[in-house]
C-alpha cells in the first residue's frame, strides 16, 4: 500500500512523538482496537515501534527508514504498523521492553517489536538501519524475511510467541520472602562502593547515568552509620556532574546522561524527571554537608524548569530534544570564533580559561572521533581553584560568571531551539512538585512552594476525573489515558512534600485519598505489591509489577515510603501493615541485587529507623513558629514526618487527620513535640535542643 505524505493515521493524535511521524509514508496507526482488528482481517503481523519525541536514535531511524518510500512500501505490504509513545503508554513499553531484554539481552529506544494480532511478540530489537551493516540486519532485508516466515512458517512464529509470553509471565512473578533488614542495605552500599569511579566520580564506566536515588540512599546510609566514605562518594559525584558538560552551564538544567566517563560529553536531551530527582539529591546533599554549591545547583535547576518547562497554567512540560538544526547538541555547543564574537576580548579570554574552551574543540565527534571545533562548556577545575588562578575572590568570580553567562544566554536564544515535548504527565509532574516543595523547605524559598501548588492545582483541575481518578497525560486541551501506578505514587510523594512546605491539610487529604485508590485498584491481593495498571486497565500479555529503580524509581519503591509516611502522619496501622506486606512481596527480588533497588531501600531505612514524628504546635503565622520550622527543616533527618498544629484555632483540620495532635498545644511560644521510634519525649521550646534531638542516630 503506497502512502502519500501527510496521509497516515497519526494526524489526529496529541502525542508529539506520534505527530512527528504523521507525515511518514508508512501507514502508521495508533495503538487501538481498530489496528488489531485490521491485522486479523488482513492476516498480517503487527510492526510495533515504541519511542519518544526527544529520542535521538528514534529520529535517526525515522529519517533513515520511516521517511524512505522503499522501506515504507515494504512495511505497508507486510505489516499493520503501530506507533506508541512510551511516555504516554508506559504499560505497553514496559511489557515489550521486557520482551526485548529476554530475547536480546539488552533494550533501548527505538524499540521494535513484531507480534501476532493478539499482541504476542515473536521478534524484538531496538534501532534497525535501513540496510544491513556491521552485522546488524537492515530493514530492507529484515522485512522480507519476517513476511516469508509469517506466510510459510506461521506455526514457528506462533510457537515462538507462546514461548516468549510464558517467559514474560515467569519474569513478572515475584516470590515473597522474609522481611528485609539492614544487611541488604549494607550489601547495596558494598555493591555501589565497588562500582564507584574514584577518578571521575559516579558509578561504572561510560555511559554514566545520574540515578539520583542511589545518591540519596548513600546519604541516608552515611547518616545512619556515620559513614564518611558514603558522603564523600555522593559529594564528589554531585560536584563532578555540576561542573561537567552534563550540566548546561549557560541555561541550567541537566542533560540526560554522559556518554563518556568524565561527565564531559552528554546525550543532550533534557528530561523533566531528571531535573526533579537531581534537585532532590542536591537538596539532600546540601542538608547533609552544608556545601553551598549543592544549594545553588538546586536553585539553578528550578530556574531552568520554571523558566523553560512550565505551562502558563502551572503544569510542567516533559522534555527538550537533543537535536536542533539536524545535529545533536548544536544548540549547546560553542566554537572558538562564536565565543569571541559574543564576548569582549577580556571576557572571552576569561571564558576560555574557566570553561575549558579550545580552538580545535574540546571533545571528539561521536561519528568521526575527531575534533570538529565545537566546545562543551564545563569546569575543568573547581571554582575555588579557578578563582585562585585568576587572582579573584570567589565573589568576583561569581559576578563575572553571571555577566558572561548573561551574554552567552542572550546569544543562544537567537539559535533555533530544540523541539520541546509539551505534553504534561501526571507522574513526572508529581516528582517536580516533590522537588519544588522540598526546595521551598530546605532553601527557605516560598516561591518554589507556590509553583508546586500551581502544578498540583493543574493536576486536580485538568488530570483528575469527576470520580477522583487520575489521568496520565494532558496536551492541547485533552486529558487522556487512565492513570498508572506511577501517577498515583509520584503525586502522593509530591503532595506529602507540599503539605510539609505549606501545611495546607487539603494536600494531605488528597494524598490519603489517592493512596486509598492505589490500594483498591492496583494492589495484588494474592502476592502483595502494586501492579503497573489498574484492575480495569487494558489487558496486555501480562499485568506487570515493577520494582527496578533505574532512571526513574519504580512506583512500588516510591509507594513504600509513601505508605510509611502516611501511616506515621495519620497513625493508621493498616497503612503500616500494607507496607510490611509490600516489603515481604519483593524481599527475595531485592535480596538478589540490592543496589538495583535503591529507592525501595530508602523506604526500608525509614521502616528500620530511627524515625521521627515531629509536631510543631504554635501560631501558624507567628515569627517564632517559623523560626522553629526553619530549625527542623535545616537538619538532615530524612526519616521523619513534620506536622503543624496551629494553636490559633481550637480544633484545626489537622486534628481530624492526625487525632494525636489534638492535645499538642503551646502557651505563648511554639513547642516541638518529637516522637522517636514510637517513643515520645517531653515537648521542647528551644531551637538548639530540637536540632540536637533530630540529629540523633
Amino acid at each position: 500500500m503506497k502512502m502519500k505524505k501527510g496521509r497516515n493515521r497519526l494526524r489526529d493524535q496529541k502525542s508529539p512523538y506520534l505527530l512527528q511521524h504523521a507525515d511518514n509514508p508508512v501507514d502508521w496507526r495508533p495503538w487501538d482496537d481498530q489496528a488489531f482488528a485490521e491485522a486479523r482481517e488482513n492476516d498480517k503481523p503487527i510492526f510495533l515501534s515504541i519511542g519518544y519525541s526527544t529520542c535521538h536514535w528514534c529520529h535517526v531511524m525515522e529519517r533513515e527508514s520511516f521517511e524512505d518510500p522503499e522501506v515504507a512500501d515494504l512495511m505497508n505490504e507486510a505489516f499493520v504498523s503501530i506507533k506508541v509513545d512510551r511516555e504516554e503508554r508506559p504499560d505497553i513499553d514496559d511489557v515489550y521492553m521486557t520482551v526485548c531484554q529476554i530475547l536480546t539481552g539488552s533494550g533501548g529506544w527505538p524499540l521494535t517489536i513484531v507480534m501476532t494480532p493478539d499482541k504476542k511478540p515473536f521478534f524484538a530489537g531496538t534501532y534497525i538501519p535501513k540496510t544491513s551493516r556491521f552485522g546488524r540486519l537492515g530493514m530492507l532485508e529484515l522485512i522480507p524475511r519476517i513476511q516469508k516466515l509469517w506466510r510459510e512458517q506461521r506455526h514457528e512464529a506462533e510457537r515462538s510467541a507462546e514461548n516468549i509470553v510464558d517467559a514474560l509471565n515467569k519474569s513478572s512473578f515475584t516470590e515473597a520472602g522474609k522481611s528485609l533488614t539492614a544487611n541488604e542495605v549494607e550489601e547495596a552500599y558494598r555493591q555501589l562502593r565497588a562500582r564507584y569511579d574514584s577518578r571521575f566520580a559516579g558509578f561504572d564506566d561510560a555511559p554514566k547515568f545520574p540515578i539520583p536515588h542511589r545518591l540519596s540512599l548513600l546519604l541516608r546510609i552515611a547518616r545512619r552509620n556515620d559513614n564518611d566514605q558514603a558522603t564523600a562518594m555522593v559529594a564528589e559525584t554531585l560536584r563532578a556532574m555540576r561542573r561537567g558538560g552534563i550540566f548546561d552551564q549557560v541555561g541550567f538544567g541537566f542533560h540526560r546522561y554522559s556518554t563518556d566517563r568524565s561527565w564531559l560529553v552528554p546525550h543532550f536531551e533534557k528530561m523533566l524527571y531528571d531535573q526533579a530527582l537531581l534537585a532532590l539529591a542536591y537538596l539532600d546533599a546540601y542538608q547533609a554537608t552544608g556545601e553551598t554549591e549543592f544549594a545553588e545547583t538546586a536553585r539553578q535547576i528550578f530556574t531552568y524548569v520554571l523558566g523553560d518547562m512550565t505551562d502558563e497554567e502551572g503544569g510542567f512540560y516533559s522534555a527538550e530534544d537533543a537535536d536542533s538544526e539536524g545535529e545533536e547538541g548544536r544548540f549547546y555547543l560553542w566554537t572558538w570564533d562564536e565565543l569571541h564574537r559574543v564576548l569582549t576580548p577580556e571576557e572571552a579570554a576569561w571564558a576560555v580559561k574557566v570553561f575549558g574552551v579550545m580552538k580545535e574543540g574540546n571533545f571528539l565527534d561521536e561519528a568521526t572521533h575527531r575534533r570538529n571545533g565545537a566546545n562543551i562548556l564545563h569546569w575543568p577545575q573547581a571554582p575555588e581553584r579557578v578563582a585562585e588562578d585568576l587572582n579573584m575572590t570567589t565573589e568576583q568570580l561569581a559576578e563575572r560568571l553571571q555577566q558572561v553567562r548573561g551574554k552567552l544566554l542572550a546569544a543562544r536564544t537567537e539559535r533555533p531551539r530544540p523541539h520541546k515535548d509539551d505534553k504534561i504527565l501526571t507522574d513526572w509532574n508529581g516528582l517536580m512538585i516533590a522537588a519544588l516543595a522540598r526546595g521551598a523547605q530546605v532553601l527557605g524559598e516560598p516561591r518554589y512552594a507556590e509553583a508546586a501548588r500551581r502544578a498540583a492545582d493543574f493536576i486536580r483541575r485538568r488530570l483528575t476525573t469527576q470520580d477522583g481518578r487520575l489521568v496520565h497525560r494532558y496536551r492541547d486541551g485533552e486529558a487522556a489515558i487512565t492513570g498508572y501506578v506511577n501517577d498515583y505514587a509520584f503525586l502522593v510523594w509530591g503532595l506529602l512534600e507540599l503539605y510539609e512546605a505549606c501545611f495546607d491539610v487539603e494536600h494531605l487529604k488528597w494524598a490519603l485519598s489517592l493512596q486509598q485508590q492505589m490500594n483498591d485498584r492496583f494492589w495484588d491481593e494474592k502476592n502483595g505489591g502494586f501492579f503497573l495498571t489498574p484492575d480495569d486497565g487494558e489487558k496486555l500479555p501480562v499485568r506487570k509489577k515493577d520494582l527496578y529503580d533505574g532512571a526513574l524509581p519504580s512506583g512500588n519503591s516510591v509507594s513504600l515510603l509513601n505508605l510509611l509516611r502516611l501511616a506515621r502522619i495519620s497513625a493508621d496501622p493498616d497503612l503500616e501493615e500494607r507496607a510490611e506486606r509490600q516489603i515481604a512481596a519483593f524481599a527475595t527480588t531485592v535480596r538478589r541485587s540490592p543496589a538495583e533497588f535503591t529507592q525501595f531501600l530508602t523506604g526500608i531505612l525509614f521502616a528500620l529507623g530511627p524515625s521521627f514524628e515531629v509536631v510543631i504546635a504554635g501560631d501558624s503565622a507567628g515569627a517564632k513558629t517559623e523560626q522553629m520550622l526553619r530549625v527542623v527543616r535545616g537538619v538532615f533527618a530524612p526519616n521523619k514526618v513534620l506536622l503543624l498544629r496551629p494553636t490559633e484555632t481550637e480544633r484545626p483540620p489537622i486534628v481530624d487527620l492526625a487525632p494525636y495532635t489534638e492535645r499538642q498545644t503551646a502557651d505563648g511560644k511554639p513547642l516541638a513535640y518529637i516522637c522517636k521510634q514510637f517513643r515520645c519525649e517531653l515537648p521542647l521550646d528551644d531551637a538548639e535542643r530540637v536540632a540536637a534531638a533530630l540529629s540523633e542516630r
